[in-house]
């Protein structure tokens, strides 16, 4: 296996395991708070526990050298949780993930305000048609019967909240943030931590809870690793599996029917990103090949 195959095995891997995600809140009969508590200890306890055994102390050493830049990566990283389960448990799966879809979108947006990268056409047509599609799944309304502009906020705070993560790790590059994101998760469990009863809903729960926190915790690996090894046009592409099995798999599951408005933006949403990163992809291996 080359490094090309094993970063698209374990970014596959990643996604994956990310699928269930909106399920598990689904399934879970606890408070949309409690559930973002256990799915923010669990997962960043895993986390921290694998850098131990793999790094030592060591591995978070990273944290004394990162800077406010670095602390404002975990405020992001730990504000998805709640963000992500109040998304979920206020409008539809497929709202919520065809929302996401948009995440390389907003990246490269703030890259160029921030970072200074330069905007091409193909980015700005990209732009244009993610924006249509996302427009046609808000003013869908709640057709679907369970879509509401309040959890599609949440879904776009945390798509911005993931870009923004993102931008800072291109201003990081040269340091290993991976330590940093147990941190933010654990850092995200305490504060939520301080308005709930966290065992107050732990009888008939606590297998989920483990689950989801199991899921997540082997989704971020993946995701954060896999990358390394394969280009950004790849990455996004394979994120993308994500927005269309999600709903599906809630939809097998639970009989959750998005609505039409939201599965015409969606496939706007996934038709542009996959045209887009796929003429990304091809002109990266021209290139290569020449």
């Amino acid at each position: 296996m080359n490094i090309r195959q094993k970063g698209l095995l374990i970014t596959t891997l990643g996604v994956l395991f990310v699928v269930p995600d909106s399920l598990f809140v689904r399934l879970i009969t606890a408070e949309p708070m409690v559930v973002a508590f256990w799915r923010s200890l669990v997962s960043g306890l895993l986390i921290a526990l694998a850098l131990l055994v793999t790094g030592g102390f060591k591995a978070f050493s990273v944290i004394l050298q990162m800077g406010g830049l670095g602390w404002l990566y975990c405020a992001a990283i730990g504000s998805t949780s709640p963000a992500f389960v109040l998304a979920v448990s206020n409008t539809s799966v497929a709202n919520v993930v065809f929302i996401f879809a948009a995440i390389p979108v907003f990246a490269a947006f703030l890259s160029w305000i921030f970072l200074k990268e330069p905007v091409t056409r193909r980015l700005i047509l990209t732009m244009i048609g993610v924006g249509v599609g996302l427009a046609i799944i808000a003013f869908g309304g709640e057709e679907g019967g369970l879509a509401h502009w309040s959890g599609d906020a949440f879904a776009l705070y945390v798509a911005f909240a993931y870009a923004g993560a993102l931008t800072i790790l291109r201003g990081l590059k040269d340091l290993s943030m991976v330590p940093a994101i147990p941190v933010g998760y654990l850092l995200s469990a305490l504060v939520i931590a301080l308005f709930i009863d966290p065992f107050g809903q732990w009888n008939g729960n606590i297998n989920l809870y483990a689950a989801h926190g199991f899921f997540i915790a082997l989704a971020t690996c993946g995701l954060t690793l896999g990358p390394r090894y394969i280009s950004s046009p790849e990455v996004s592409l394979l994120i993308l599996l994500e927005s269309i099995l999600a709903p599906l798999l809630v939809w097998v599951v639970l009989g959750e029917n998005p609505g039409q408005a939201t599965l015409v933006g969606g496939a706007i949403v996934i038709a542009t990103l996959t045209v887009s990163n796929g003429s990304a992809l091809f002109k990266n291996n021209e290139s290569t090949s020449s």
